[in-house]
């Protein structure tokens, strides 16, 4: 990828970020729960209420409300939480470790085990253990995310004690050091599992879909006929060149995991992003709402960006385009 190309795909950035933040602004206002009845308290009297309304200013018209937020996010200001009375940038920095962390993990164990198993499932097509992988991962595919969660939850923890139930740590000890950071990983594994659950099974079939394609390519044909073994001929040769599709994916997902987090941590009481979008949706939190709208908008972009430098990274041709 070119310099030229790489200023125009980040010039198409605020466009997509801003069209994305103006809609999202007017359907969080036309959502029928009112924040200042939620702080306004039960029993509050029409007046009461008013007065909450016009405390979050509320009551001026959405084209207003809409210019004082631009003007106070033009300043880094993503304003106050409703419910929780702070900043919303500490609010999402709160949620975003943990976020991050679960994520990443599961971003991580798809990316390997998708890679492995769809290299070991290419080298015998439609054998015994290709049929097995391939059906298997149909399978973990079409599981909702967050049936699997509650299952693994009564299974692996409820029944079997083997990994906790929920939460990011266990509230009853004092964990310091390392022993605090091998809690917090006992902590993390089964949710991470659950979400890199349907990721894996699909960039196990992209990857062995596209290394099926390379495999009929003359230099792979080529390296055979040297007496490259199979193996060697899919790792070393065929895999590189059946990438790009598996980078797409890859870049494609990232707000997917994000979305899927919701349902992952809401399940296992992981306190991240996700839990946190769920309130700010029921309780009407609208700064923390927007906040969370725009850092998924730049995250997903700059993804695809970072997907179109991978790439210009694989593939040379991609490079001088």
């Amino acid at each position: 990828m070119t310099r030229r190309s790489l200023v125009r795909r980040l010039l198409q950035v605020v466009p997509a970020v801003a069209g994305i933040f103006v809609l999202t602004f007017v359907l969080v206002h036309l959502a029928p729960n009112d924040p200042a009845e939620d702080l306004a308290g039960e029993g509050a009297d029409q007046a009461q209420i008013d007065a909450a309304r016009a405390y979050l200013g509320l009551d001026r018209p959405v084209i207003e409300q809409f210019g004082i937020y631009v003007g106070r996010l033009a300043h880094g200001d993503l304003g106050t939480s409703f419910v929780q009375r702070r900043p919303v940038r500490e609010v999402i920095g709160d949620g975003l470790g943990p976020t991050l962390l679960l994520t990443g993990s599961a971003l991580l164990l798809s990316t390997v085990a998708g890679l492995a198993l769809g290299t070991l499932s290419a080298r015998r097509p439609r054998g015994p253990l290709d049929t097995a992988i391939s059906s298997v991962a149909l399978f973990t595919y079409s599981l909702p995310g967050f049936w699997v969660a509650q299952v693994a939850i009564l299974i692996l923890a409820v029944k079997a004690g083997i990994f906790p139930a929920g939460a990011m740590t266990d509230a009853r000890a004092t964990y310091t050091g390392l022993d605090a950071t091998r809690d917090v990983v006992r902590h993390l594994i089964l949710p991470a599992l659950v979400l890199a659950l349907s990721e894996t099974a699909l960039l196990l079939r992209v990857t062995r879909a596209g290394l099926l394609r390379e495999v009929g390519r003359d230099y792979v044909l080529t390296a055979t006929a040297k007496g490259a073994s199979r193996e060697r001929v899919l790792r070393h040769h065929a895999l590189p060149n059946a990438l790009l599709p598996v980078v797409t994916i890859i870049g494609s997902r990232v707000g997917f995991l994000v979305s899927g987090a919701v349902l992952v941590e809401s399940v296992f009481g992981w306190p991240g992003l996700g839990r946190l979008l769920v309130e700010a949706a029921h309780s009407g939190d609208h700064p923390v709402l927007l906040g969370m709208v725009l850092l998924v908008s730049l995250s997903v972009i700059l993804a695809t960006l970072a997907t179109d430098l991978a790439y210009a990274w694989i593939d040379p041709r991609v490079r001088a385009a």
